[in-house]
């Protein structure tokens, strides 16, 4: 399976109810061969009704730490947990996740990152559970380095807070520029 057919099985899916809420789908967007793969909790307002992943404020943030370490978004590929935006911007509720990470595990399997960045609580826990690592906050672990070997090869899993904690504490910003640095730091080794 390619990401373009498992694109086509988001767009139809409606194994919870936020089908019936949601504008579009939001797969993931991005660079499929990129050896980087930044992963958040949920599409907000902007990216529901763009179809695409960090297009709002929360996205400028990403942006602008993207471009510090010198990426772009071209550089790498961009998915949330949820592919569909839960009503008012609430957290994904557990059945919603369970239903919806079956695509995120396609994706991982698909583009085979080199490095996996979850952004935020969310996305954290479900990336360290799936790698049989142990969850904590994410002010305990952001910017940690965990490495796995899978079957087919080995990922880096750098925790960062999500972009959107940027926007309303710009104190978080010192921490998300370090983090970015020693992700850079990884990529490079």
């Amino acid at each position: 399976m390619c990401l373009k057919e498992l694109d086509n099985k988001i767009s139809n899916c409606r194994k919870c109810d936020l089908y019936k809420t949601r504008t579009n789908t939001v797969p993931g967007d991005g660079n499929p061969d990129s050896d980087i793969l930044f992963i958040g909790e949920a599409p907000g307002r902007n990216e529901d009704l763009k179809g695409k992943p960090f297009v709002g404020k929360a996205g400028q943030v990403l942006d602008t730490l993207l471009d510090s370490i010198g990426l772009d978004r071209k550089d790498v590929f961009i998915a949330n947990i949820l592919k569909c935006r839960p009503p008012n911007n609430r957290n994904p509720f557990r059945d919603e996740i369970k239903l919806c990470t079956g695509f995120l595990d396609k994706q991982i399997q698909i583009i085979q990152p080199k490095v996996i960045v979850p952004m935020g609580n969310f996305a954290s826990s479900y990336i360290l559970e799936k790698y049989g690592l142990k969850k904590d906050s994410i002010s305990m672990i952001h910017g940690k380095k965990y490495e796995v070997n899978t079957l087919s090869n080995k990922i880096f899993i750098v925790p960062i807070f999500h972009p959107a904690v940027a926007t309303y504490d710009k104190n978080k910003m010192v921490y998300m520029e370090k983090d970015f640095k020693k992700i850079s730091e990884y990529i490079k080794s």
